[in-house]
């Protein structure tokens, strides 16, 4: 099963004022990543707000992505949800419309407390759609699975046919090369937490991974790796920090989820509001967050149009 390599990005979904999904800024979307070195998109996830979405609109969404993608753009879509059944249904629409893969984090409720419960959950998703590789997305500060992800792939390994690996949004890079080694590098092990993408490429050899911030910072996370690969640590380090530096602004006004959102509007590309029960930013706020971008130079280094 082939593995990814390079960045993917968990794209927030448009919405119009009244709280509709927008679908009319999907293509420039998808161009603009493109065109700072993003490898793909994993939709309908955190980032792109999939638990307040129907099944419908995120079957939209997916068609429009797909439609969407430029040359060898990868399409992973989130297909997570407390209803397995139409996880079932949302799996298998992605294949008819020839998505790249599907990926799926545990239900936030009820939460899931044993292997054996979120090995069946995966199970009955994945077999949606057989015919493309299948990810677990592992974020327990959204659902509250903290369960020990080796022996989630120690339980998985042979019982899903189209299992690929996890995405892995979590602190601890210790867990993650240790999922990573499993049997030799079986599984493909995509690095979920922009802090320490780094760390994860010194420490981990990590070749793939699916950020939030990259957004609108990646072009900047795309030149991590390629510092890192040329071996110019001084400038991978100073990147590092920069995207630091970001996410230090956007933990002021509620997070990538809210704040990025926010910030794409800023850039030129306006996504709209947040879904409740997330609470919008004001425009006060988005004043004094431009502000807090300004003086570090972001409108300068983040992505281009």
């Amino acid at each position: 099963m082939e593995k990814i390599d390079g960045l993917l990005v968990a794209p927030f979904t448009p919405f119009t004022q009244n709280g509709e999904v927008n679908y009319e800024p999907i293509e420039k979307y998808a161009q603009m990543l493109h065109k700072n070195g993003l490898r793909g998109v994993f939709i309908n996830g955190s980032s792109g707000e999939g638990y307040m979405l129907s099944d419908e609109e995120r079957m939209k969404l997916a068609e429009k992505w797909v439609k969407a993608a430029p040359k060898e753009f990868k399409i992973i879509v989130h297909v997570g949800s407390t209803c397995v059944r139409s996880s079932h249904k949302l799996a298998r629409h992605a294949q008819e419309i020839g998505a790249w893969g599907i990926g799926a984090m545990a239900s936030p409720f009820p939460k899931v407390a044993r292997i054996e419960e979120l090995v069946k959950y995966c199970e009955e998703i994945a077999c949606g759609a057989p015919e493309l590789p299948f990810y677990y997305y592992h974020i327990p500060v959204f659902n509250g699975a903290y369960l020990p992800m080796l022996d989630f792939l120690q339980a998985v390994d042979g019982r899903i046919p189209n299992f690929a690996g996890i995405k892995y949004t979590f602190e601890s890079l210790y867990e993650y090369n240790q999922c990573k080694l499993y049997k030799n590098g079986k599984f493909d092990m995509l690095h979920g937490q922009d802090e320490t993408l780094l760390a994860a490429l010194a420490a981990c050899d990590t070749k793939g991974g699916i950020s939030g911030t990259a957004n609108y910072c990646g072009n900047v996370l795309v030149g991590v790796i390629d510092a890192w690969k040329e071996g110019d640590l001084a400038k991978a380090r100073e990147l590092q920090n920069f995207n630091q530096e970001v996410i230090n602004v956007i933990c002021h006004y509620r997070g990538n989820i809210v704040g990025g959102k926010r910030i794409m509007k800023l850039m030129g590309l306006d996504l709209g509001p947040n879904r409740t029960p997330f609470r919008n930013m004001t425009d006060e706020e988005e004043t004094l967050m431009k502000a807090e971008l300004e003086a570090i130079n972001f409108f300068n280094r983040g992505n281009k149009f």
